[in-house]
């Protein structure tokens, strides 16, 4: 199974892009699905994330200017970001574990694709 990331680029602070994951190869059931970002010099930081019931949790400086959402059929998520800051700017990560018994048994990473805020 492989993640595939789309979406980022280059845009201007205040602007919008959305962010999108799709996982190939044999189809799985996925727990949660989510984004993290790692800007240069910094740790890999949870951005959102979506369980398979739907359920969001989001980071503190994503609330209210992001918004994740998944397709379960296409095994998919996604990440519309508003209002983006040039703090924003870092490589985007999707993830998706698959779980039994809610124990995590594997994680897929996607390869990133990188926002860029510009002031």
């Amino acid at each position: 199974v492989q993640l595939q990331a789309s979406g980022g680029g280059l845009v201007q602070a205040g602007g919008s892009l959305r962010l999108s994951c799709a996982a190939s190869g044999n189809k799985l059931s996925f727990g949660d699905m989510g984004w993290y970002r790692q800007a240069p010099g910094k740790q890999r930081e949870l951005v959102a994330v979506v369980t398979s019931g739907g359920r969001t949790n989001y980071a503190d400086s994503a609330k209210g200017r992001v918004t994740i959402s998944r397709d379960n059929n296409k095994e998919a998520v996604y990440l519309q970001m508003n209002r983006l800051k040039p703090e924003d700017t870092a490589v985007y990560y999707c993830k998706a574990d698959t779980v039994l018994g809610g124990v995590v048994l594997t994680e897929y990473w996607g390869q990133g694709t990188q926002v860029t805020v510009s002031s």
